[in-house]
């Protein structure tokens, strides 16, 4: 319950729109409740060693690194200060996440969490947040979304977008209704949002869930997509369209032509990892680097005015600040939330495609989170989002993924066992196939109950 509330806060950031709530802390109190809770009482957490699944292990690599960066950085004090602000409280969010999933029902519990924070998100675009012009731009978009911007707030609904569909496969009865309204919500708000990165990671979700969703048939894919594509349109403010066709058009808009545009950040953020290829210049130190060691300080002068850019580009921060093994540590996690779950969903009985709930979710899962991550690595790319919550979340959702199945398989062998072959259906049916090859799942085992290899594998 403390996490559930904690993602919350997280990821809608609802607090903020209440003074008096935000001036008490409720994320710190939330997230300090929930570790003590966890010290005091370990027999609610899982029994598997997270740190032994790579999610949560890559996780942790980027915490240590990130240590390293502000040894070996350009400065100390702004490293340190980000990491005991900010950065900690992420990893430790995200381990809380990962050890609190022991089965089935916790990782179902923060999915909705998270889906119902893009719902307060959405709400808030359509009904509390202002839209107005943008001054060189076409469109009207979102203005003063508290932490969030409006590309910002692109990342968090296409990585949310996915996962209510997730939802939607296994919902019956009212709760399919609700799922429903936030998608539309969730739709209409990337138009308000006018984020062009946004629009890219709507298409190519659209596009994968096409192409990936084999637990839900051809049509209501199709229905699905077209009414999500219907949301968009009406939701999008005056000038949406002009401004996304300018994406057609790289060459003509200011991110390619001038000094600090998305093009010549890049530039400058790679010749930062070639200068500090090892540690980087320090996790979150980008904007000073911009204003310190920037070679656009001998284009300007010294006495001129200098805009602090960020980054711009995740993808291009995690090089930056953390150098060319944090690049490949990051990528690897962003790119391995994507390959590797699909390449678990092939060693899954087909059965559990029209299975139980539970079967349905979990199969769904190995699909729709993988759909999150690509939302996540499009909308990414043109925001500063390496170090922000989302990313960290989905590792702790697809650790626990893991877990669960670990445990699913395990339950189908033993129900194979009991029931033995005449109750199952002949060798070379899925299920049986699957209960036969337990063993050759690739998750790696932990914890001192787990051993024992499966019997049918001996």
């Amino acid at each position: 319950m403390l996490l559930f509330a904690l993602t919350i806060l997280t990821v809608s950031r609802v607090h903020q729109h209440y003074p008096l709530i935000m001036k008490l802390r409720p994320a710190l109190l939330l997230i300090m409740a929930a570790a003590g809770y966890a010290y005091l009482n370990p027999q609610y957490l899982t029994r598997a060693n997270v740190l032994k699944l790579w999610p949560m292990r890559l996780v942790a690599i980027l915490g240590v690194l990130a240590c390293g960066s502000a040894v070996f950085g350009i400065s100390l004090g702004a490293t340190a200060t980000f990491i005991l602000d900010s950065y900690v409280k992420t990893l430790i969010y995200a381990f809380l996440l990962a050890v609190s999933i022991r089965h089935v029902r916790d990782l179902y519990t923060f999915v909705w969490a998270y889906v119902v924070s893009c719902g307060i998100l959405a709400f808030f675009s359509l009904f509390v947040f202002g839209v107005n012009k943008v001054s060189g731009s076409y469109i009207a978009r979102l203005d003063h979304l508290y932490t969030y911007d409006a590309n910002d707030l692109g990342v968090m609904m296409m990585v949310g977008l996915p996962l209510t569909l997730l939802l939607l496969v296994v919902a019956r009865g009212k709760r399919r209704w609700v799922l429903l309204l936030n998608l539309v919500g969730i739709c209409a708000t990337i138009a308000r949002s006018g984020s062009r990165g946004g629009f890219l990671g709507f298409v190519a979700v659209g596009i994968a869930a096409l192409l990936l969703a084999n637990s839900v048939s051809v049509g209501r894919r199709t229905t699905v997509a077209v009414a999500a594509a219907l949301a968009l349109a009406i939701g999008a403010p005056s000038g949406y369209w002009l401004q996304m066709g300018t994406v057609l058009q790289p060459k003509q808009d200011y991110n390619y032509s001038t000094l600090d545009g998305r093009k010549a950040v890049a530039e400058r953020g790679l010749g930062y990892m070639a200068r500090y290829p090892i540690f980087g210049i320090g996790i979150n130190n980008f904007s000073r680097a911009e204003c310190t060691i920037s070679p656009k300080l001998q284009t300007l002068g010294r006495s001129g005015p200098i805009r602090c850019t960020a980054p711009h580009n995740s993808f291009v921060q995690a090089g930056a600040e953390l150098g060319i093994p944090g690049l490949i540590v990051w990528v690897s996690l962003v790119l391995g939330m994507i390959g590797a779950l699909l390449r678990v969903r092939r060693r899954l009985p087909r059965s559990w495609r029209r299975g139980t709930e539970t079967e349905r979710f979990i199969y769904g899962a190995t699909t729709f989170f993988p759909l999150a991550m690509i939302g996540f690595a499009v909308t990414a790319f043109f925001v500063s989002f390496a170090w922000m919550d989302a990313l960290y979340i989905m590792a702790a959702l697809t650790t626990g993924l893991y877990v669960v199945i670990r445990q699913a398989l395990r339950r189908t062998d033993v129900d194979t066992l009991e029931a033995g072959p005449a109750h199952h259906p002949a060798p070379g049916a899925p299920e049986w196939r699957m209960a036969a090859s337990v063993h050759r799942f690739q998750i790696p085992r932990s914890g001192p109950h787990q051993t024992a290899a499966p019997c049918v594998a001996r």
